[in-house]
């Protein structure tokens, strides 16, 4: 188990290039948190900026509510959703982090940090910016103010440009061990049974996010159904109904989400088994199933179709029947 001198748990090659850059004295100033999603990239842009910005002597602030500490997200659809996010309710979320969220940084960089020398600016996740809003953000990249440092979360690196990728320096975030994922989950969810834990870890591929959204929403049934998919095909459609029924007619956008990351990474460990042409077909299937994932957060899709779509990809990659008996 490798929990961080920060809090979080893993990722300790990470916060060791982070901390031997700040101890340099030669800080980088564009950082870009390089990794699929659930490997706790988040966790750790709040827990390095914590660090960016704490004054000798003190502990590292809350990143949150810390006045050089600046966060760039996805802000509430509408009005309505605004409410629901000031109630600490379940809101949706707009598409893109935008470019008038990026000029209103842009502002806060013409003064100097408020209680030290240093200032964070977290960008989550930068390959969801709008085009306006990256051309605003390279123009900081390209001339930062002193003591200001850029933390890009990406889950697909790829969807940025290059111009913005070659002005930061790469950390790249691993999948996490089973023991870091289970210290994570003892931590988190201490209620959760030990068989549950043990599937999670299984099913999750290395992802605590994974891990942690097939305990919060009982997916233990739902991923049995994506095994058997992958490795029996469903020419009758009989088993992506089933896969329906378990989501449910009317699931929570969480769920869904969830239900999508659990399949990708259901493909991801399928991988290394099977020829050649199986395993094209399960990356065309896991490429297919990033693009749903990146639009179901901003997407209004019909879950019911959704799901089934999911449960194509998934017969897509099926194992050929003789060799699915023998795996």
């Amino acid at each position: 188990m490798n929990v961080s001198a920060s809090g979080f748990i893993g990722q300790n090659a990470a916060w060791r290039e982070w901390t031997a850059a700040l101890a340099s004295g030669r800080m980088h100033h564009g950082w870009l948190l390089s990794g699929p999603r659930g490997l706790g990239k988040r966790a750790f842009a709040r827990a390095a900026a914590a660090e960016l910005v704490r004054l000798p002597g003190q502990e590292p602030p809350d990143p949150r509510n810390h006045p050089d500490v600046i966060i760039l997200d996805h802000l509430p659809k509408d009005d309505k959703e605004a409410v629901k996010r000031d109630a600490g309710k379940v809101y949706e979320v707009k598409r893109n982090v935008t470019v008038d969220q990026v000029r209103a940084m842009q502002q806060r960089l013409t003064t100097r940090p408020t209680l030290g020398e240093k200032r964070a600016i977290i960008i989550d996740p930068a390959d969801d910016m709008e085009t306006a809003a990256v051309n605003a953000l390279l123009k900081s990249l390209e001339e930062p103010p002193v003591g200001t440092y850029f933390l890009l979360i990406a889950h697909q690196p790829g969807r940025l440009l290059p111009t913005i990728r070659s002005r930061c320096r790469i950390l790249r975030f691993a999948a996490l061990s089973p023991d870091d994922l289970e210290a994570m989950l003892v931590r988190d969810m201490p209620e959760t049974d030990g068989e549950t834990r043990q599937a999670a870890i299984a099913a999750a591929h290395g992802s605590a996010g994974v891990a942690q959204s097939f305990v919060a929403h009982n997916l233990r049934r739902l991923h049995e159904l994506m095994t058997q998919i992958m490795h029996e095909g469903d020419a009758d459609f009989s088993l992506r109904g089933a896969l329906a029924d378990e989501v449910g007619a009317r699931p929570a956008r969480e769920k869904l989400l969830a239900v999508l990351d659990l399949a990708r990474a259901a493909l991801a460990a399928e991988l290394p088994h099977g020829g050649r042409e199986r395993q094209l077909r399960v990356i065309d299937a896991h490429g297919q199933l990033a693009r749903l994932a990146t639009q179901a957060p901003t997407y209004n899709f019909d879950p019911g179709l959704l799901v089934m779509e999911i449960g194509g990809l998934l017969a897509s990659a099926a194992m050929p029947r003789e060799a699915a008996k023998q795996h």
